[in-house]
């Protein structure tokens, strides 16, 4: 079979998207599956509320099942209250158009057996999960047919597996997978395939599918309309190329006409809905950015930096150098730009919860394309076994963080530099390293330590009132060392209330606070009615003589535990 190599890489993605999703499931875990959570409820809830409830409004429903399921993150606010107290919903509904045959599948095996026909049962979990690799393999085989027209079958083959492996792919197609990203992550690689093939013979069925994608992504996230600058900038790359586009699409003028009915088509029942429940065709969901003012963290940043925990997108990038004569030239660059600065002047830089930067996932079927390109003129150096071995390392190092971001050892929002070099391929981190997610402090050997306090057995039971706090040390203390003194707490403590919610703070102050710092006891290895194991590390300030120096507990509820061992050190190195 000719070019066969990439057809078994594109079998070998579907099956670890598979291994993937089962691994997180009911089958390994013990756990009931669960993908239509948090905003992904915001996403989904059109189709039981219009199928099975018939409640967009009220949403009587609700409750209910977020009691049975616990899906909501604690509060509504996937939907907003108006006025007239009916509700309207925060997300669009673009996702829902997408996942509702797999709602229908889940639906007619709830009816079929013992599972609820409730739009929130294992039928429907594994219909939407599975939906989502289902699209997911299409848009790879979509990719691989695009990109054996410019590529050779390696170049193709290894593009498609190092997007898949080393990426956060996995994370939000396998996993967090009735996210919009993997339902848009189609959308794109279709859209690419149908521009490819207008722009190779024009005729009406490639006019108005593009349309109607474009149409559909917009009321998935509105800022995917962006992608109407794909076809618009197809085979520009020169100016020649850019003489024959414009006359092709004169010669077709009326193909434009579809395209533009059917983009319409593809927002309509957006907007059907939005007159459904406000009354206006139009309404504002109230995302914000800053434009003027992005934020470059969101690439280069420890918090979740794109660059940082998926390193293998540099060669995105990079890649562009590599596109001058292919026909998606200005496509691709015109897109990446603009994409890339909206996903990084969004208001919450952090979005919410996110493995590297997820509001770029979707995007990767254009991203392949410079990809592909730069991959193409390594294999052809005298470098292509060092990108061999750098591409298997990268592999590796992305699947070892996606089950550490599944265990939250990798914090899906409090990332540091410090705490990311500590647990860097680390799978039994300390209860030092865990201090690291909230301080930047660590001495790796004290010399001169001594013991400064003792705790056993001490009961802790509070509710917080503004700064009413559990105290177990409060003393006056002169550190021996002025100029480079440490203390060190270590400490075994039981949270039976309050764990998630808690804090151990250390503070000197004299007349005002001199320095306080804090280590949550909620961590990646600690559990509530437990025992846990903490480690703290705070260095005190120069010259600190005769002040106090207090440990205690907040909490921003109540508090209830026990301090079954606490020790305090001093020392210097």
């Amino acid at each position: 079979m000719k070019n066969k190599f990439s057809i078994f890489i594109v079998f070998i993605i579907a099956i670890v998207l598979i291994q993937y999703r089962f691994s997180y499931s009911d089958v390994q875990n013990g756990k009931p599956l669960k993908v239509t959570t948090w905003d992904a409820f915001g996403y989904y809830m059109y189709l039981p509320g219009t199928f099975i409830y018939n409640d967009l409004k009220d949403l009587d429903w609700v409750e209910a099942v977020d009691e049975r399921y616990n899906l909501l993150g604690g509060q509504l606010y996937q939907a907003r209250a108006q006025e007239n107290g009916d509700y309207v919903f925060k997300y669009l509904g673009g996702v829902a158009v997408m996942e509702a045959p797999f709602f229908c599948i889940g639906h007619v095996i709830a009816l079929n057996s013992s599972y609820e026909a409730d739009g929130f049962s294992a039928p429907y979990q594994y219909s939407i999960a599975f939906g989502a690799i289902f699209y997911c393999i299409l848009a790879m085989l979509l990719l691989r047919y695009m990109l054996l027209q410019y590529f050779p079958d390696r170049t193709v083959a290894l593009s498609l597996l190092l997007m898949a492996l080393s990426t956060n792919l996995i994370q939000y197609v396998s996993i967090d997978s009735a996210q919009s990203h993997s339902f848009i992550f189609l959308l794109y690689a279709f859209l690419l395939f149908v521009t490819m093939k207008w722009h190779n013979q024009p005729s009406i069925k490639w006019a108005i599918l593009i349309g109607f994608v474009i149409g559909l992504a917009t009321i998935s996230r509105p800022t995917e309309a962006i992608m109407i600058f794909i076809p618009l900038f197809w085979g520009t790359q020169n100016k020649e190329q850019r003489i024959a586009k414009w006359a092709l699409v004169r010669k077709h003028r009326y193909h434009l006409i579809f395209v533009a009915f059917f983009g319409l088509v593809g927002i309509l029942p957006q907007l059907i809905y939005w007159k459904h429940a406000t009354g206006s065709l139009i309404y504002d969901v109230g995302s914000k950015w800053f434009f003027l003012n992005p934020f470059f963290r969101v690439l280069f940043g420890f918090t979740n930096g794109w660059f940082i925990y998926t390193p293998i997108t540099i060669l995105f990038i990079v890649g562009m150098l590599y596109i001058k004569s292919f026909p998606f030239k200005r496509s691709v660059i015109i897109f990446s730009i603009l994409n890339i600065w909206i996903v990084i002047a969004w208001s919450d830089w952090q979005y919410g919860a996110t493995y590297s930067t997820r509001a770029l996932v979707q995007s990767y079927p254009v991203l392949i394309l410079p990809f592909a390109a730069v991959i193409h003129q390594i294999l052809k150096s005298k470098w292509k076994i060092l990108f061999y071995l750098i591409g298997a390392y990268l592999v590796f190092v992305n699947l070892f963080q996606i089950k550490q971001y599944g265990n939250t050892t990798l914090h899906y929002r409090d990332m540091n530099r410090q705490y990311y070099a500590n647990i860097y391929l680390d799978s039994d981190p300390t209860p030092l390293d865990m201090s690291l997610l909230d301080t930047d402090e660590q001495i790796k050997s004290l010399k001169n330590e001594h013991l400064i306090y003792e705790l056993e057995g001490a009961p802790i039971d509070f509710r917080s009132q503004f700064d009413s706090v559990g105290y177990f040390y409060n003393s006056t203390f002169d550190f021996k060392n002025k100029e480079n003194s440490w203390v060190i707490l270590k400490a075994k403590i039981k949270s039976n209330q309050g764990f998630t919610s808690s804090k151990i703070h250390l503070k000197v102050f004299s007349e005002e606070v001199l320095k306080e710092r804090f280590i949550r006891l909620s961590s990646p290895i600690c559990n509530a009615h437990e025992v846990n194991d903490y480690e703290f590390h705070f260095k005190i300030p120069k010259h600190s003589r005769g002040v106090m120096l207090s440990a205690y507990i907040v909490t921003s509820g109540e508090y209830k535990g026990e301090i079954v061992e606490l020790s305090l050190f001093e020392g210097d190195y």
